[in-house]
């Protein structure tokens, strides 16, 4: 595991300081200024992890902030109707994604266009959402909590509900040091939640850390093929290069989703989606920014024969013959899919820090 200096500089400060007027450090007891009542939660980036893109400095990850950031995401006073939470639509034992509803479903039965992507390693993550529309993890949670077909709410209500609310009001002073509910507050609070969701302890993380584990021939043959078709867009150890791209996916006519345009208002971007991160991918099905693949063999004939062209069509999927697709074999799609499932980490999808209530 990496050192995280800066942290050890912060528990330094709060265990020594009662100054919590700016709402970011831990909180000290008034009788005896050395204990720590709201001590600082273990951010520790994994040895084969790339550094953190989300600043722990200006938000570290406390006690009780990461308590009130899990009691607001399983809260479904976030949404209009009183029942959409966070946790409605990101499910732990599937690495927070929805295995029910191939695409997110909302207040009153709404139906979204997109399926619901897993949480995990977001302190990684330099963008969110299928098109990149969140920049920041504290924003990206006004989407879902704004959006009609979703939790259909303004933040504002969402911030009288909870001052009203018997628990939040003495919770959110409990983390931040001083009374108040705040949308900025409310907003770390839930990413002191998520940034702890750090996914890296599947049989290839312990590999790649030089553990006493071993790949089977036909993990080892996976990772062959994986790395030679497969690596450009999943790269790395978070098991993507965090771009957009097109991949040849028909468009559906009930969403024509134009995807990363959206946001950009680019053409070249259109039909473009984030590549997400393989990790816990055999249990984050369906597949597909609108979920429309459901296994992991669906997926590998789609690469090698379900593919339309486009204009902006990723040229890596362009064979020299003309034709489109990856060049896969029928041996080789079942060796991708034992590589695949290395990246399974049970020890997440398991850990009670992060289950409901």
């Amino acid at each position: 595991m990496k050192p995280i200096t800066y942290l050890i500089i912060f528990l330094c400060f709060c265990a020594c300081s009662s100054d919590n007027s700016n709402g970011n450090n831990a909180n000290t007891g008034d009788d005896d200024p050395a204990v720590v009542t709201n001590p600082l939660l273990d951010f520790t980036v994994p040895s084969n992890f790339p550094d953190a893109t989300y600043s722990i400095i200006q938000n570290p990850p406390t006690e009780k902030g990461f308590e009130l950031g899990k009691k607001l995401f399983y809260d479904g006073q976030l949404a209009s109707d009183g029942v959409v939470s966070c946790g409605f639509c990101h499910i732990q034992s599937f690495s927070f994604t929805h295995h029910t509803h191939i695409t997110s479903h909302g207040v009153d039965g709404q139906i979204g266009s997109r399926n619901a992507q897993p949480l995990h390693n977001l302190a990684f993550m330099n963008e969110f959402t299928w098109d990149g529309a969140a920049t920041f993890l504290d924003t990206q949670p006004i989407i879902p909590i704004t959006a009609e077909v979703e939790m259909n709410e303004t933040v504002s209500n969402v911030l009288s509900k909870l001052a009203a609310d018997d628990d939040y009001p003495t919770m959110f002073e409990e983390a931040f040091g001083s009374e108040g509910i705040s949308a900025d507050r409310m907003f770390k609070a839930l990413s002191q939640f998520m940034v702890m969701m750090i996914s890296a302890n599947s049989k290839f993380d312990k590999l790649e850390r030089g553990e006493a584990v071993t790949f089977t021939d036909e993990e080892n043959a996976g990772r062959a093929v994986f790395d030679a078709k497969c690596a450009s867009c999943h790269a790395g150890t978070l098991q993507t290069d965090q771009s957009y791209r097109n991949n040849g996916l028909p468009v559906d006519p009930e969403y024509n989703d134009i995807g990363r345009e959206r946001v950009t208002g680019v053409a070249s971007d259109n039909r473009k989606f984030k590549v997400p991160s393989l990790r816990n991918i055999e249990i984050t099905f369906p597949y597909m920014h609108d979920g429309r693949l459901g296994t992991l063999e669906n997926v590998l004939d789609f690469y090698t024969d379900g593919m339309v062209d486009s204009p902006t069509l990723d040229d890596q999927f362009r064979r020299p013959d003309g034709t489109l697709g990856l060049d896969i074999t029928t041996e080789e799609k079942v060796q991708l899919i034992a590589f695949l499932k290395t990246l399974t980490d049970n020890d997440f999808i398991e850990d009670r820090r992060f289950a409901e209530f």
